[in-house]
C-alpha cells in the first residue's frame, strides 16, 4: 500500500479512496487535522484490518486528493453526503464505520441520516454534541503553515511527547500541509470564531438517544484536542446501543499511540454477534 489510491466519481465529486482487504465493508472516515489525508490517519491499521475486513479509506471533499471544488462551502451536510453518495457509489449495501474525530461526527450524521447503510460505528476521539471548543481544537483549526506551528500540534496531539522531537515525523507532516490546495481549502473550512463549526457538527441529545446502532467510543484519556469527560463520556450516556473504552497515558492519536491496542478493539467489537451488543 502507497499514499497514492484510486478514484471514484461521486456525484460529479472526482474522490480518491484506498480499498484493500475482503470480508463485511468497512468505512474509515479521517480527521479534520491540517494536511491530513484518509492515508495518513489510517497507514498504519490498514494492513492488519483488512485482514479481517473489506477496507474503504476515502479523501472527504476537501481533503487529501478528493476534489476541492470551486467555490464550494463546507459543512458537516457537505462531508455527511458526501460519504453517503460515496458508500451507495461503491455499490456496499452496509458498511461498518471508523469514524475519527471530525470523522466521527461524520459518521453519527450518517447514521442518523441512514441507518439503513450502517452496521456498527467505532468513533474515535470524536466530537459531534454539544461541547466546548478546546484550546487544542482551536489551535488544530487555526493552523497556519510552519515547521514550528506542526510541531507544537504534534505535542497537543500527542501523549508521548518525543514525537514533538522527532524532526522527520514533523517535517512530514509540516510537507503534508503544504501540498497544492491542501491549506488553501483547509482554512476556508473552520475560520474564527471556531465555536461555531463545532456547534455545528452536534447532533441533539435527542438525535443521539435514537441512534440505535451499536457504537463504541474509543478515546485517549489525555486527549487535549477532543477532552473526553466533554465528548465521549457525554455520547456514551446518550446512545442506548453504546460502550466506551478509555486508553491511558494517550492523547488524540489512539491510533498512532496505541495502534495494535485499536485495532484488538475494533476487530472485537465489529466480529461480535450484534445480539451480544443489545
Amino acid at each position: 500500500m502507497v499514499e497514492q489510491g484510486k478514484y471514484i466519481d461521486v456525484k460529479g465529486i472526482r474522490t480518491h479512496y484506498h480499498e484493500d482487504g475482503q470480508g463485511e465493508a468497512l468505512l474509515l472516515i479521517h480527521g479534520s487535522g491540517p494536511g491530513v489525508s484518509a492515508w495518513a490517519n489510517w497507514r498504519l491499521a490498514f494492513p492488519a484490518l483488512s485482514e479481517h475486513f473489506h477496507l474503504y479509506a476515502p479523501d472527504v471533499v476537501g481533503f487529501g486528493y478528493t476534489d476541492r471544488p470551486e467555490g464550494q462551502e463546507y459543512s458537516i451536510d457537505v462531508w455527511a453526503n458526501h460519504m453517503i453518495n460515496f458508500i451507495e457509489a461503491i455499490g456496499e449495501r452496509k458498511v461498518n464505520i471508523i469514524g475519527n474525530s471530525f470523522g466521527g461526527a461524520i459518521a453519527l450524521h450518517l447514521v442518523n441520516r441512514r441507518p439503513d447503510l450502517v452496521n456498527k460505528v467505532v468513533l474515535m476521539g470524536s466530537v459531534g454534541n454539544k461541547s466546548t471548543l478546546s484550546d487544542g481544537l482551536d489551535a488544530v483549526w487555526g493552523y497556519t503553515p510552519s515547521f514550528e506551528n506542526m510541531k507544537n500540534l504534534i505535542k497537543i496531539f500527542s501523549y508521548d511527547q518525543s514525537n514533538a522531537a522527532n524532526d522527520n515525523l514533523v517535517e512530514m507532516r509540516y510537507q503534508a500541509s503544504i501540498q497544492e490546495g491542501f491549506q488553501e481549502a483547509f482554512s476556508s473550512m473552520f475560520p474564527a470564531p471556531r465555536q461555531r463549526h463545532l456547534d455545528a457538527m452536534a447532533l441533539s441529545d435527542d438525535e443521539l438517544k435514537s441512534i440505535q446502532k451499536p457504537v463504541l467510543l474509543i478515546h485517549g484519556r489525555e486527549d487535549k484536542v477532543i477532552p473526553l469527560e466533554e465528548t465521549s463520556w457525554k455520547i456514551s450516556q446518550l446512545i442506548p446501543n453504546s460502550q466506551l473504552h478509555v486508553f491511558p497515558h494517550c492523547g488524540h492519536w489512539v491510533q498512532i499511540e496505541k495502534t495494535q491496542e485499536f485495532i484488538a478493539q475494533v476487530i472485537g467489537f465489529l466480529k461480535q454477534p450484534e445480539t451480544a451488543n443489545v
